[in-house]
């Protein structure tokens, strides 16, 4: 377990490097899912959708790809860790990728730092996509175009929206308990944001996920490119999860 200020973190290495909780002033923002863990499934929701997980290389599957990506399913390293931080690292099977994460938990938030590398012969995209499947509530909060509408999502129903490139560098989360948060990235860096909410449905899940990402479309898309890496070459970013006013 990760801990700094009000912050409480706690990941399982072995499952895709899944955070599986984090916790603001002792509450529980991450949905904890329906009883489902099973990481050998074919598809991201029968494995069980809960915590936060990397989308690396795709989201959608494709012909090549499988579903939600390779990093979710398989064991992640522990670098370094200490009481406020970690380093972690995972390698692609399917495509030969290898993305460096390190989490520091502080007063501020928490900042997930990322490098991705490119560890084949060939040129590749760098697609990741975040996935925080945070707690969702009928009426609660959601700071970005549309959103009061997202937060009346009707029961036993679901949805993903794309935001226009570019258009949104964070999003405000705010709970009836009166927890807030704000998920902020470098817009440049990672322009593509999907935001997905579901409220009962595929079994009873109910979450809220916004989803910057370093391409659009859900997949690595020549029409919404994510950058395209020499061998060898590495692309960074951020993320950040802050306490919301």
């Amino acid at each position: 377990m990760l801990k700094g200020g009000p912050w409480e973190l706690e990941i399982a290495p072995e499952r895709g490097g899944r955070i599986t909780s984090l916790r603001l002033g002792g509450e529980e923002l991450l949905e904890q899912g329906i009883g489902i863990d099973n990481p050998s499934a074919d598809g991201f929701v029968e494995g069980g959708a809960q915590g936060w997980d990397e989308m690396v290389p795709n989201v959608d599957a494709t012909d090549s790809l499988p579903d939600h990506g390779e990093a979710w399913r398989m064991p992640w390293t522990v670098v370094e860790e200490a009481d406020a931080w970690v380093l972690m690292r995972c390698a692609g099977r399917v495509v030969p990728w290898e993305l460096e994460r390190r989490i520091e938990l502080s007063g501020g938030g928490v900042r997930v730092s990322y490098v991705y590398t490119n560890r084949g012969t060939d040129p590749q995209y760098a697609y990741w996509c975040a996935h925080p499947l945070f707690r969702f509530e009928g009426g609660m909060g959601i700071g970005m175009p549309g959103g009061e509408n997202l937060s009346r999502l009707a029961p036993g129903t679901s949805t993903k929206v794309f935001l226009p490139k570019g258009s949104v560098d964070r999003v405000r989360l705010g709970w009836k308990s009166g927890a807030a948060i704000e998920q902020a990235w470098d817009a440049s860096l990672t322009p593509y944001v999907g935001v997905w909410v579901c409220n009962g449905d595929l079994g009873g899940y109910r979450q809220i996920a916004v989803e910057p990402a370093t391409g659009g479309n859900d997949r690595p898309d020549p029409g919404a490119s994510p950058p395209v890496l020499a061998p060898g070459a590495e692309l960074r970013w951020w993320l950040e999860i802050r306490e919301g006013r």
